[in-house]
């Protein structure tokens, strides 16, 4: 499956931003995915995953009850709602297909990945 990612930009804080995470070339509906972020100079973060039956699950408290991931079959296509963006959530946001084995959080994990989109807040 190939993933793209987009829909980040420059925004204020406390603004909202929708990212969308699009499918192609494969049953996306068998993937449980996931989104992954890297500021700059950092590793790669866990944000969120949801599974194939639309369960989800956040990472720590940084950005649970902001962030929102969800998606839609019909149109190949993952999404990640993030309101009252903060400075410290910029980072290029990654989305990514699970390769059904070990842990949600790890990007090891993950068998295929789209190209990145960069989110920037500004203070």
């Amino acid at each position: 499956v190939q993933l793209q990612a987009f829909g980040g930009g420059l925004v204020q804080a406390g603004d909202s931003l929708r990212l969308s995470c699009a499918a192609s070339g494969g049953n996306f509906s068998a993937y449980r995915m996931g989104w992954f972020r890297q500021a700059p100079g950092k590793g790669r973060e866990f944000v969120a995953f949801i599974n194939k039956s639309g369960t989800v699950l956040y990472s720590r408290d940084s950005v649970k009850g902001r962030f929102t991931v969800s998606r839609d079959d019909s149109k190949m296509t993952m999404y990640l709602q993030m309101n009252n963006l903060k400075p410290e959530d910029t980072a290029v946001y990654y989305c990514a297909a699970h390769g059904n084995r070990g842990s949600y959080a790890s990007p090891s994990e993950y068998d295929y990945w789209g190209q990145g989109t960069l989110v920037t807040v500004s203070s």
